[in-house]
């Protein structure tokens, strides 16, 4: 998919407001803070409520209505792709119009606004970060769907280990930060991950301890206490469980870019 140009954009609309119809010519992400929204897409009403993101696909007609009573706070990102492939238009057909509003798309906003103070739209790191934008709804749009499908314990407990995995970890921190006992907790990743909570952690440091050691020149050891493991011959025998290799056999493999089919 080749963008053409990207842009954002910030806008406080009074009480009453409204701004349509329009022919939509991108593809427009439309972030809800304060107030509150009515997005007419086609002749069918979208209401959208702060802390939502919006897409807005090429070729619809739009017209917002805006809160009566506040003013409403909106940013947005329109990414003009010329030509978009039928497959591709579909896909995103099929994804949710309206998701929660995450931090990554905010900081992608951020940096937007920030650099086009010196950048045109058509600026190739403008354009790289529009196509970013496009691929992480998608992402957010997963992200949102596998939530409503899991206990929220599952996602407090998987954000904490991801924060927290190099250090010493106790099952009753893990149930804490989830807001669960810790037999609650590992009947629930028994029920959700199949697994429990520490083969999850320790399979989570194997991962970060990987990447390590494919991207990094930090020896062994170095490793090991960065990824949460006692020692580094402790970390050794794990990644041999885990892998089949050891840490020197992955980190050449990695280097000389052979992978393992």
């Amino acid at each position: 998919m080749h963008v053409a140009s990207a842009v954002a954009g910030s806008v406080v609309y009074p009480p009453g407001g409204k701004f349509g119809p329009r022919i939509q010519q991108d593809f427009q992400l439309v972030m809800l803070y304060t107030g509150e929204m009515s997005v007419t897409i086609d002749g069918r009403e979208l209401h959208v409520q702060p802390g939502h993101v919006v897409l807005l696909m090429p070729g619809r007609e739009e017209q917002f209505v805006f809160s009566r009573t506040e003013d409403t706070w909106h940013r947005w990102i329109a990414v003009h792709v010329p030509e978009l492939a039928e497959q591709t238009r579909e896909s995103f057909r099929l994804l949710p119009e309206c998701l929660p509003l995450t931090e990554e798309m905010n900081r992608l906003t951020d940096l937007l606004l920030r650099l086009q103070r010196d950048a045109s739209p058509t600026d190739p790191v403008m354009q790289q970060l529009g196509l970013a934008a496009l691929h992480l709804y998608p992402i957010e749009s997963k992200r949102s769907l596998e939530q409503k499908e899991k206990h929220p314990a599952i996602y407090a407990a998987l954000a904490w280990i991801r924060e927290h995995y190099a250090e010493e970890v106790a099952l009753k921190e893990m149930a804490a930060a989830a807001n669960v006992s810790p037999e609650h907790l590992v009947r629930l990743f028994k029920q959700y991950e199949q697994t429990t909570p520490f083969q999850y952690l320790w399979s989570y440091r194997i991962q970060k301890a990987v990447e390590l050691l494919n991207n990094t020149g930090l020896t062994v050891t170095e490793i090991a206490q960065r990824c949460g493991f006692k020692t580094s011959h402790h970390f050794a025998r794990q990644l041999k469980q885990a892998t089949g290799r050891t840490a020197s056999e992955l980190r050449q493999l990695s280097w000389s870019g052979l992978r393992k089919a």
